[in-house]
């Protein structure tokens, strides 16, 4: 069994740094490294901290200890180049050693972090996968995404539908491969979660696989979360959503280099400073949401509205162009990334928020359910957490209203990064529980 991985990842390697290599022509979801286990969370462990944190009300107790490995897989790039990308496994142990698990895969939400890998049992997304799916026996793998961690890609192609889906599944395989080397038993049955951007790559890993493109993988469900399906027509908003800065940039800058189309000088889209560095800021190797702020690099000091923001990165023809122009590159690019016209057919949770500030859940959710609904897919059900986020975190139970109140500044810039996951990451285990 070592022998032949070795001898299976010099070959992947291989092929990997090989010019012009990669494609379908490749061994996709090969392991390029042995897979490590990094550390095991004990249930009583995963316990203290879910308690702690207030994480046990949603998640429940802990069943399984939780065993974090790392994983390193080829994967190609938007062009079919040869690339890679890291992530992690997760697999129940202690209680749930030595039986059959079914296998979430699950997509991250943005990140603008470069070596960031969730491959590190102190990362707080892994520690909410092991909460909600592993420490519950569920096996999970969760890529990092091209660009990131240990992947060579030059750059992340943000919510590029089908480098996402390839990335995802590719990761599926990955984790297979690994759970076979290290005699890890899977049921064979897969489901597939992400949250925001996650949620977006969930959906185009969902679609791909229903499409033909995922091989034997055996999916039975998915849920998708607080997810950007309808981007093209994010775009036609005249108001501005909440992180803007960051999230806006980082698509338009990412399809610049997969599709070549959206300008031919970066001042055309980007007022200055920021079009001096803005091609190569995010990911950033060194710089977080918070830092990003507060060393200038992008807009948002406090009392900085979403719009604000938006207009001091970008340029106002530019804005205007998109909005109104249904022939604007980055419009039309954004129809090819959106996931509303197909038809689930495994069983699907759409999760969101009503209060969403940064996914609109009526531009996202009910276009994309109406739209599936259109096609005749009769397997979609929606859930909106609004009302559990607000009796949890509102004022009396119910949302801040006064916008000069620290309460509705708190709220609301807490609201899809930090409220809104746990609620959503529940429902999604809820749907997986009926299928597993």
């Amino acid at each position: 069994m070592q022998r032949r991985f070795l001898l299976t990842s010099i070959a992947a390697a291989a092929l990997l740094t090989a010019c012009g290599g990669g494609g379908d022509s490749g061994p996709r979801g090969s392991l390029l490294e042995q897979p490590q286990t990094l550390a095991t969370l004990t249930a009583a462990q995963i316990d203290a901290s879910t308690a702690s944190s207030g994480l046990q009300a949603i998640a429940g107790k802990a069943k399984c200890d939780v065993r974090v490995v790392s994983l390193n897989y080829y994967t190609p790039g938007v062009k079919g180049e040869a690339s890679n990308s890291s992530g992690v496994m997760l697999v129940p142990a202690g209680a749930c050693a030595n039986l059959s698990y079914p296998l979430v895969a699950y997509a991250k939400g943005t990140d603008v972090q470069k070596p960031r890998t969730l491959a590190n049992p102190a990362d707080a997304e892994t520690f909410s996968l092991a909460a909600f799916f592993a420490a519950q026996g569920y096996a999970v793998v969760a890529p990092d995404y091209l660009g990131f961690a240990k992947s060579n890609y030059t750059f992340h192609p943000y919510l590029h539908a089908d480098s996402e889906a390839t990335t995802m599944i590719d990761g599926i395989r990955a984790a297979q491969a690994a759970a076979a080397a290290q005699g890890v038993g899977l049921s064979g049955r897969v489901m597939l979660t992400g949250y925001s951007q996650g949620g977006h790559a969930s959906a185009a890993a969902h679609r791909a696989i229903e499409a033909g493109q995922g091989g034997n993988i055996n999916l039975v469900a998915g849920a998708h979360l607080a997810g950007p399906y309808n981007l093209s027509g994010s775009f036609k908003l005249t108001n501005a959503i909440a992180g803007y800065q960051f999230f806006v940039p980082y698509l338009v800058t990412a399809w610049q280099k997969i599709y070549g189309n959206i300008y031919s000088n970066v001042t055309q889209v980007f007022k200055a400073p920021y079009a001096s560095y803005i091609e190569n800021l995010l990911p950033s190797p060194t710089l977080t949401y918070t830092t990003l702020v507060t060393t200038g690099a992008l807009p948002g000091a406090p009392g900085t509205t979403p719009e604000q923001a938006r207009d001091a990165v970008f340029q106002p023809a530019f804005l205007q162009d998109v909005q109104t122009n249904n022939n604007n590159a980055l419009f039309v690019n954004a129809q090819k990334n959106d996931l509303t016209g197909w038809a689930p057919r495994a069983r699907t949770l759409l999760c969101g928020g009503s209060g969403d500030p940064t996914v609109p859940l009526a531009l996202h959710l009910t276009a994309a359910k109406a739209s599936f609904d259109a096609r005749g897919s009769t397997s979609v059900t929606t859930v909106d957490v609004d009302p559990l986020i607000r009796a949890t975190y509102g004022v009396n139970g119910q949302a801040p209203t006064d916008p000069r109140s620290a309460a509705f500044a708190t709220y609301y810039a807490s609201y899809h990064g930090t409220y809104e996951p746990p609620f959503c990451l529940a429902q999604a285990r809820a749907l997986f529980e009926t299928v597993r």
